[in-house]
């Protein structure tokens, strides 16, 4: 692992890496406005003793600075008034931005972080559609849904990787593609062992299939925006890099904010596609926040 990451990080992003994989993590809490404006959140938080710091680029976003009491188990929590999220599960959403009107489609939706957030994004408006494979995450995501107001979504338990025979076409389509989780070490420090370059290549495949299907069933026109907790150029940049040279009527377009640092072009001596740079990595030594990985994708 660390000999990978001295190839795009080099000696000293490498040890500023493992040291901030070492550190607390600062916990952080979305506001749901389909229930609660996020000022009032901040003010009902404040009177029981906690802190909270607004997050640049996502409006309903707080870091959560000085924590009194346990965020799981407040009236304010249990009545969906907020969503406990990392900052960097935050940004999706706010990228892809859909409006009322769209079609909007979760490919991989459990257990409801982003989902939820999408449908606050869109107001409870519009058609959005939650696709999960594993049936035994599907309570979970049910209940984050019902706890959080939302009331525009339908969820099917089905393989993502078959969107084309559900015949959906959609305008905006989120796959947080499932991943060995590399950026997830400064949460579950056990990740630093129990996950192999065979996992990886593993994994690999499965989301090649799956951002290929999101593709094909975009409208022309349409944005998809591939996200993984992962800081592996295998799972990310490489993926996409190969998916484009197949499929060229899809291309990477600029997100709207710099929130990470410019996406890999060259790694492990390969020369990857010069609009990758449009993509971007987060990293827990420069963020504050687990490692995470950002690709908009737009069909013409």
């Amino acid at each position: 692992m660390i000999e990978r990451y001295l190839d795009f990080l080099g000696l000293d992003g490498t040890l500023a890496l493992l040291n901030a994989n070492e550190q607390p993590l600062i916990p952080s809490i979305r506001a749901n406005t389909l229930k609660i404006e996020p000022a009032k959140v901040k003010s009902r938080l404040k009177q029981k003793g906690f802190e909270l710091k607004s997050i640049k680029y996502i409006p309903s976003g707080f870091k959560v600075t000085k924590s009194p009491l346990n965020l799981g188990s407040l009236h304010e929590y249990l009545q969906g008034y907020y969503y406990l999220q990392n900052v960097a599960s935050m940004i999706p959403p706010v990228i892809l931005n859909p409006s009322r009107e769209d079609i909007v489609v979760d490919m991989c939706a459990a257990p409801g972080s982003k989902s939820t957030h999408l449908a606050q994004i869109m107001k409870n408006e519009g058609k959005l559609i939650l696709i999960e494979k594993n049936t035994k995450r599907i309570p979970a995501l049910d209940m984050n849904l019902r706890r959080m107001g939302v009331t525009n979504s339908i969820i099917l338990n089905e393989d993502a990787i078959e969107l084309s025979r559900l015949k959906i076409q959609a305008d905006k389509i989120l796959l947080d593609a499932p991943c060995t989780g590399e950026g997830l070490i400064i949460e579950d420090p056990s990740r630093k062992r129990s996950k192999s370059l065979k996992d990886i290549n593993k994994i690999a495949i499965i989301q090649r299939k799956l951002l290929k299907a999101g593709l094909d069933a975009l409208n022309p026109g349409g944005q998809l925006l591939y996200s993984t907790c992962s800081i592996a150029p295998e799972e990310n940049e490489l993926i996409i890099n190969q998916v484009l040279q197949d499929i060229t009527n899809c291309s990477i377009i600029n997100i709207p904010f710099q929130y990470g640092v410019p996406g890999l072009t060259r790694v492990y001596g390969e020369e990857l596609m010069v609009d990758l740079k449009h993509s971007q990595r987060i990293y827990p030594h420069l963020h504050e926040t687990i490692g995470f990985f950002l690709c908009l994708i737009k069909k013409k």
